[in-house]
């Protein structure tokens, strides 16, 4: 079934197209990844098709029924409820529903089971109650819980007022609450922003299993490659539909440019063997006809367009003015944090020459706090940091606060290196895709990706032999990313790196850090080394409560005459309490009967009857109450 379909649609901004013609569709259960540079148009095709701004020409069609559900990277929730009760406004037609059954219950409590209006009544309740299971009325609240847990609030406590929160805290909160509305079409831009590694591997199972379809823009190729079941990619304006996830996209793409660079070498060969046969004939009056034929042909012929190749990425490559020693960081019981905040605390770890070490764990736990420690940015609580001989530090902060706000672009790397040529300097940026005018952009004036490669820029020509970078991928796009990659990879220096990317980690990683509340456990090896290590790990727990559990039964072989014992009285009072609640629901039963009686005109008229039947009520109010403190005793005991 077509949820959303686009026919033709045309973007413009200022005049000039950013998308055109585009053809997309999103069917049910499909999970469609959006790819491209950046700038080149996803977030404009997620918010056309969101309905959130308008296109210049084209169409969306969407069935009136199809419920759409967008998530824009700068998604927050603004109020001043507590974090539940927002979540409680998502099911607020069902709790509504909640009160209408409750209301009917107290109705059939009231009337005659045999009347006509007690058989409306149940009639009435059961459609309702029907439609309240469908709007997740027996769920909710446990699903409120599960996606607050899932998101990390369960830290903070869930009557935390929103007001409070930070800017990533609404975000998140914004995704959570999206996640519980369940559209039909669910269209995320950039949703792994702000998660860590935990977060995202349960959003990547929750929209696997999502019943819906879902958009998805993404830098994260680990989550794409995992999730995506159809890409569209956009470059030079056009919309190109690739089937599978994004390695199947990346190899797709590698045949088709092979493919159209081969029809078009081919035809160019024949454009020139024609062109020649014109040129030697047309003068000829012998031959001159099939020249003129040729050249009709020639004219008629549907050139193919050059395939292009957008290959645009920023030029990096980073070096060292000299070598470190073989012992570059070593770190015993530290303590991090602020004055009157530990954060993180009993942490040892060492760092050698050309390790690569990925620094991993949940937000919150201290990477961040551990990295600006190290580089000398924060004062150490406790413990010691030792550093090795010869070593030069660059450390790249994800927040960008070693930038100057008023400083040009050209300017910003110029002051760091002043003995360098103007023209030197251009060319460096030019490298990191400032070309022009943007060179006189001010560092207020730039986007997150662009102060990511300013800040790139400076490091790269620092040239120290320990790099320590905080969040290097945030705003890049994918060609970026793999550019810094392959720079790593070459780079003859440490490198100490936090990062959410799980692919880069894989790629750059020899051994993994993870911070956890008792501390640092280090793990050999990338990404999918650590992965499989835990997989391992939790297999060897498994086993042994597995193991423990067969030695408990063993050890209690000898008891095992106690515990039937034990069993059969346990088994004994139970039957003895499920008597009592028979004899107890039996006296209550007659006891109404009997209180109902006593209206009844043939014993109020009749004396004796009547003192008969007074008699029992109270001897029925005795055995109850008998009953109930035995009942009590039992329950306790």
């Amino acid at each position: 079934m077509i949820l959303l379909q686009t026919s033709k649609l045309t973007k413009l901004y200022s005049g000039t197209p950013i998308l055109e013609n585009v053809q997309f569709e999103v069917k049910k259960g499909e999970r469609i990844a959006v790819v491209g540079r950046n700038g080149a148009g996803k977030s404009t095709l997620l918010k056309m098709i969101a309905d959130e701004i308008d296109f210049d020409s084209g169409e969306i069609h969407k069935p009136q029924s199809v419920v759409l559900g967008y998530f824009a990277q700068s998604s927050h929730v603004n109020s001043n409820d507590t974090i539940y009760n927002e979540m409680l406004s998502v099911f607020a037609e069902t709790i509504k529903l909640k009160g209408q059954l409750e209301e009917l219950s107290l109705k059939m409590a009231e009337e005659d089971p045999s009347s006509e209006q007690y058989l409306r009544i149940i009639e009435q309740y059961q459609n309702l109650n029907h439609r309240f299971e469908l709007m997740s009325g027996y769920t909710y609240e446990s699903e409120i819980n599960n996606i607050l847990n899932r998101f990390k609030f369960n830290e903070i406590g869930f009557d935390q007022k929103i007001s409070n929160l930070s800017g990533g805290q609404k975000t998140r909160l914004a995704l959570a609450k999206l996640l519980l509305q369940k559209p039909d079409v669910l269209i995320l831009d950039e949703p792994t922003n702000h998660l860590d590694i935990d977060t995202i591997e349960w959003l990547e199972g929750y929209l696997k299993k999502y019943s819906g379809a879902v958009v998805i823009v993404s830098h994260d190729r680990y989550f794409i490659d995992q999730i995506a079941t159809t890409v569209y990619e956009i470059e030079y304006r056009k919309c190109t539909k690739y089937k599978g996830n994004y390695s199947d996209y990346m190899d797709q793409k590698a045949v088709s440019y092979a493919s159209l660079m081969k029809q078009y070498e081919k035809q160019q060969k024949e454009i020139s063997k024609m062109e020649d046969f014109i040129s030697r004939n047309i003068v000829r009056a012998s031959t001159t006809k099939r020249a003129q034929s040729r050249r009709k042909l020639l004219d008629k012929m549907e050139r193919i367009e050059i395939p292009k190749i957008n290959d645009k990425s920023i030029g990096i490559t980073f070096e060292i003015d000299r070598r470190s020693g073989n012992d570059v960081l070593k770190v015993e019981d530290l303590t991090v944090g602020y004055p009157d905040q530990i954060i993180s605390d009993h942490l040892d770890f060492q760092i050698n020459r050309l390790d690569r070490v990925a620094l991993i764990g949940p937000n919150g736990i201290g990477k961040s706090t551990i990295l600006k420690t190290v580089a000398g940015d924060l004062p150490k609580l406790g413990g010691e940091v030792y550093y090795g001989k010869s070593l030069d530090m660059g450390y790249f902060d994800q927040e960008q606060a070693n930038l100057t706000s008023n400083n040009t672009v050209l300017n910003e790397v110029w002051n760091y290196f002043p003995t360098r040529l103007e023209k030197d300097i251009r060319t460096l940026l030019g490298n990191f895709l400032f070309t022009g005018d943007d060179v006189f952009k001010t560092v207020n004036q730039l986007s997150g990706g662009e102060k990511v490669r300013l800040t790139l820029c400076k490091l790269m020509l620092q040239k120290n032999n320990f790099l320590l970078l905080d969040e290097p991928t945030n705003h890049l796009d994918i060609d970026s990313k793999e550019m810094l990659e392959l720079s790593l990879e070459d780079y003859e220096g440490t490198v100490f790196f936090i990062s959410h990317d799980r692919y880069f980690i894989d790629k750059i990683a020899t051994r993994i850090l993870e911070v956890t509340p008792h501390g640092v456990v280090s793990y050999l090896g990338n990404y999918s080394d650590y992965m499989e290590k835990k997989q391992q790990l939790a297999e060897l727990e498994a086993a042994k409560l597995a193991e423990e559990s067969n030695a408990t039964t063993t050890n209690n072989v000898t008891d095992y005459q106690k515990q039937k014992e034990q069993r059969r009285l346990e088994q004994q009072r139970k039957r003895q309490l499920e008597d009592i609640e028979s004899k107890i629901a039996a006296y209550e039963e007659e006891l109404e009967y009997k209180k109902a009686e006593l209206f009844q005109e043939e014993v109020y008229l009749d004396t004796q009857k009547s003192a008969q039947v007074q008699a029992r009520i109270e001897e029925l109010e005795e055995l109850i109450m008998e009953s109930m403190e035995t009942w009590e005793e039992l329950s306790l005991s």
